[in-house]
């Protein structure tokens, strides 16, 4: 390591700590990860923290001055910060603060990062996915090859089918949204957008098309759900909606399966008036005897969008670097801020 400029003093490295569940620490920080970490902070010693109650829990915290948490991290309530005095920034490996940033953080004035930026990546590259599949409609036809063992007349394929000049709707320019839109920017493809907080010189700067809740749901043949479940948008996609949407249309929800009225929706579907590719439900996961699982027109995914598998590592170098750039002084590149709670996942 380079050693410091004459007369200069090194900045210390800040106090850090792990805190998540167990099996979030073993999926997302490998070796790497954690040595990574370790040079741009003094981290405790292994293993994480996932019960703030504890006596060791206690000791560690009474020291740290940064926290790098993960999914299953315990809530950060006052007493938790009473018992972490010098606590001044948290660095979260996964997307959503909200299970476990309380008031009491933003009222000391605790800095928070999250990776919900990298974490919307693998989401868009999923719903993208979906929407080219559903346009050329091919797991319903490898399910009709499957079941026929021989060609269809390919040269009667409905005009239906394909993914030239369709019409893809998207609800909210959140950050899956806007990643979608721009990953869908090499495609024959109109996109419409809708979003009530996104101005209509904004959506045509993203490369969308501003319209209307109804007109989304009325003139797309793909709609992608991509809104915050926050009080205001619990049950946004509606009987009335799903009624409008053009027949043989397809439903992609990767949100919140609460942002979708389920009933409505399972109603649609068993009529066959529209097709879904839901990764999340409500509940998640739906009961055994649920009439979705054996609907042929939906495609339901384990909430697998989000980052797994090999992705960890994005969040944990987003992770890394967002320890490292707030241990030298220079702030976080990609900081939650409280006023925008109100609009975030």
């Amino acid at each position: 390591m380079a050693s410091s400029a004459p007369g200069t003093r090194a900045r210390p490295r800040p106090r850090a700590a792990l805190a998540m569940s167990q099996d979030a620490a073993a999926a997302v920080l490998d070796p790497a990860s954690l040595a990574a970490l370790g040079e741009v902070c003094d981290l405790a010693p292994l293993p994480v923290l996932d019960d703030f109650t504890t006596d060791r829990a206690r000791t560690v915290l009474a020291d740290v001055e940064l926290l790098v948490t993960g999914w299953g991290c315990p809530r950060l309530d006052q007493a938790v910060l009473d018992a972490a005095p010098r606590l001044r920034a948290v660095v979260h490996t996964a997307g959503s603060v909200r299970p476990h940033i309380t008031d009491a953080c933003w009222e000391r004035g605790i800095e928070v990062s999250s990776a919900a930026s990298a974490n919307a990546l693998p989401v868009a590259e999923y719903t993208v996915a979906m929407i080219l599949l559903a346009g050329k409609r091919v797991l319903e036809r490898a399910r009709d090859y499957r079941a026929a063992r021989r060609r269809d007349d390919w040269l009667r394929t409905p005009a239906s089918v394909g993914n030239y000049q369709r019409t893809v709707g998207i609800l909210s320019a959140s950050l899956v949204g806007r990643r979608v839109i721009d990953l869908l920017r090499p495609y024959d493809l109109r996109i419409l957008l809708h979003d009530p907080y996104v101005p209509d010189d904004e959506v045509t700067a993203l490369g969308a098309r501003p319209a209307r809740l109804d007109e989304l749901f009325a003139q797309s043949d793909i709609v992608s759900v991509h809104t915050p479940l926050l009080p205001t948008t619990r049950g946004l996609v509606s009987r009335e909606l799903l009624a409008a949407m053009r027949p043989d249309s397809v439903l992609i929800n990767t949100a919140r399966g609460a942002v979708v009225d389920q009933d409505a929706l399972t109603d649609v579907l068993l009529e066959g008036r529209i097709r879904a590719v839901l990764d999340v439900t409500e509940p998640e996961v739906l009961p055994p005897d649920h009439p979705l699982w054996d609907c042929e027109n939906a495609l339901i995914t384990p909430h697998l969008a989000g980052s797994q598998g090999n992705e960890w590592r994005r969040l944990a170098e987003l992770a890394v670097s967002e320890a490292g750039r707030w241990a030298a002084g220079d702030g976080f590149a990609h900081p939650v801020r409280r006023e925008r709670l109100a609009f975030l996942a």
